[in-house]
């Protein structure tokens, strides 16, 4: 909608998971290379955990784009409590004939499957997404998958990926074998003040401006509210652009993305926010928009209006 207006090939902060998009801060770049080194080095079970809306995906979209075919790749994302029997998941992620369906068709036929992966030189990976809505009963099932690795042979290889409380299940003591497993992790932070501005830049940049329509202290308000989570960003980011747009400016000023928050808060639609302050105290509380107005120049209608 506002694309041309602002000069972008396309949405530069659209919600859904685009490897193209992804931003390489110094947590994310951890975690790609964790990821990266445990796929490459047969390692049997890597996890990889973050906050909602952290890029975990994008993460996993990023590794899948850049897998060449010696790797067979069998991806679940739609986990639930009432997710069922595992095992037919996992032959469904890998394209397998279900048979008879019976719990020991499954599995002949996955370890056959396995086997003749590994036969022709290929790893299987197997990667859980929003693993941590997965019941405990359902990971330990999993974990007995992994027993089909004998030795050195490594014939299965497993990525679960999924939001804190997964740690926390997997310290539980009957999973204690399972995170006993897991030799490579990874937790990825939020970003912090500098992280956010380099971020809205870095995607404004792939989606083909050339400039930042955003005031520096319009992404200082932004970083606060969205507590430095890349998809907290993203939408208040996206919503900006639309109010900037609807009232005919090119510029993102602090007073417009304050006077947005509340209104999202007086509609119950961003709650509290959250508030990155709890990580840096010596960050300044989130302005109001009369305060923002009178102590921010680049708010002014002359600023706002002024050409690329």
């Amino acid at each position: 909608m506002y694309e041309k207006h602002f000069g972008f090939r396309e949405r530069p902060f659209a919600l859904t998971p685009d490897p193209a998009f992804l931003y390489q801060s110094s947590k994310h770049s951890v975690a790609y290379a964790m990821l990266e080194y445990g796929v490459s080095s047969n390692i049997p079970v890597v996890l990889i955990t973050g906050e909602i809306g952290s890029g975990k995906t994008t993460l996993v979209r990023h590794l899948l784009d850049r897998l060449g075919s010696s790797t067979t790749v069998g991806l679940i994302s739609n986990t639930h409590r009432g997710f069922g029997e595992i095992l037919q998941w996992v032959c469904m992620a890998f394209g397998l004939a279900q048979g008879g369906g019976d719990r020991v068709s499954l599995y002949r036929n996955l370890v056959d499957f396995l086997i003749g992966e590994y036969a022709q030189g290929r790893r299987a990976l197997l990667i859980v997404d929003e693993a941590q809505n997965m019941a405990v009963d359902t990971l330990e099932e999993l974990r007995l998958l992994t027993n089909i690795n004998a030795d050195k042979n490594v014939v299965l290889q497993l990525v679960l990926v999924g939001q804190p409380e997964l740690r926390a299940t997997l310290n539980r003591p009957e999973l204690e074998q399972f995170a006993q497993r897991i030799s490579t992790d990874y937790h990825i932070g939020v970003l912090d003040r500098r992280e956010t501005r380099d971020y809205i830049r870095h995607r404004l940049s792939i989606a083909g401006a050339t400039r930042n329509p955003f005031a520096p202290d319009a992404m200082d308000v932004i970083y606060q509210c969205a507590g430095g989570v890349p998809r907290m960003i993203n939408i208040l980011c996206d919503t900006a652009l639309v109010y900037t747009f609807a009232e005919d400016r090119l510029r993102v000023t602090g007073r417009l993305v304050t006077q947005m928050v509340e209104e999202r808060r007086r509609r119950g639609l961003f709650g509290a926010g959250k508030q990155s302050l709890a990580n840096d105290p010596q960050e300044p509380a989130v302005a109001s928009a009369a305060e923002l107005d009178t102590r921010h120049s680049l708010d002014s209608d002359a600023d706002d209006h002024a050409a690329p």
